[in-house]
């Protein structure tokens, strides 16, 4: 996977709790094909992104993984557990290239917030929107299947990554039917199907560089029932 550099973000938090973050942690290396955390394993901390890039996924209990982000610079993970007693991961991060973060550990976190009543609310918006990206995750799978996974994975795709010309969007990504497999828990085999079958109804399109372009998202839209919530969900 490539990740463009001009990349829009969903995710940037206020430079006042940045700064808490970065005031507060300690930074750490990372290392391609480790984990930064496993879920499951106990939860003592969160972790902003300086360099490099993670992915976050999931295992089903079909044993295949479900990829939920890529996440770069600035992103905050590992923090879908904060204020809870005896607090797990929920996922898993694993790391893709190589980078640098700032570990932060969550009581000194919690200490710290409930001195600042702003910042505490910052926060906890920031924590409920990513629970309700999970959750969305979730619900495309459950009640769309495979076809229901991969046409929201690619209007997110087209939210995070889109260049929109013409009423047309091009994903300015570069991402391996694989790679979208694990993005929707199933087989590269059944992504090139379902692609192939958006390509001959002339909903998307694919190009040499295996850039896809959405030439109808409102037929994605409207075959998995989307709510069209806000674009950080």
């Amino acid at each position: 996977m490539q990740i463009p550099t001009n990349t829009k973000s969903c995710d940037l938090i206020s430079p006042e709790l940045r700064n808490l973050l970065l005031s507060i942690g300690t930074k750490k290396k990372i290392y391609k094909n480790d984990f930064l955390f496993r879920e499951g394993k106990e939860a003592n901390e969160i972790y902003l992104l300086q360099s490099g890039i993670v992915q976050i996924s999931k295992l089903t209990y079909g044993g295949k993984q479900l990829l939920f982000r890529v996440c770069k610079k600035h992103d905050i993970v590992g923090a879908l557990t904060s204020f809870a007693g005896d607090p797990r991961f929920l996922l898993s991060c694993n790391v893709f290239t190589d980078g640098e973060v700032i570990g932060i550990k969550k009581d000194l976190l919690e200490k710290e917030l409930l001195s600042n009543s702003t910042l505490t609310l910052e926060f906890i918006r920031w924590e409920s929107a990513h629970m309700r990206k999970f959750q969305s995750k979730f619900r495309d799978l459950l009640l769309n299947g495979k076809k229901g996974a991969l046409y929201s994975t690619l209007i997110r795709f087209s939210n995070s990554y889109g260049i929109e010309t013409n009423n047309e969007i091009l994903i300015n990504l570069v991402i391996t039917n694989q790679e979208l497999g694990d993005f929707c828990a199933t087989t590269k085999e059944s992504v090139n199907r379902m692609l192939n079958e958006l390509r001959q109804k002339n909903v998307i399109s694919i190009d040499a560089n295996a850039k896809i372009t959405i030439h109808d998202i409102a037929f994605l839209r409207e075959t998995i029932g989307c709510e069209y919530c806000p674009i950080e969900i």
